[in-house]
């Protein structure tokens, strides 16, 4: 899929693909586990809350799907503007 591509293009693709995965991944972790269960350096992390934090995980959901998004638009627009 990436074959053909400029280095930088790919570098980009990868680049976005990672960082969306791990969105995606801290997302399901704010929806699933309670504050207090969240590792330690995430935002909303509180040592004595049960509450789960809802509005970081949908956050990091949405955040995470826009850059797989863009991971896959990328290529996408690049091979598009070399045929043209």
């Amino acid at each position: 899929m990436l074959s053909g591509l400029h280095p930088a293009l790919k570098a980009l693709t990868v680049v976005l693909a990672v960082v969306g995965a791990l969105a995606v991944i801290a997302g399901i972790m704010y929806l699933a586990l309670p504050s207090h269960s969240l590792p330690s350096f995430f935002p909303a992390h509180y040592k004595h809350s049960k509450a789960h934090a809802m509005k970081h995980g949908y956050a990091a959901l949405a955040l995470g799907v826009v850059l797989i998004v863009g991971a896959v638009a990328v290529p996408w627009t690049a091979r598009r503007s070399q045929h043209t």
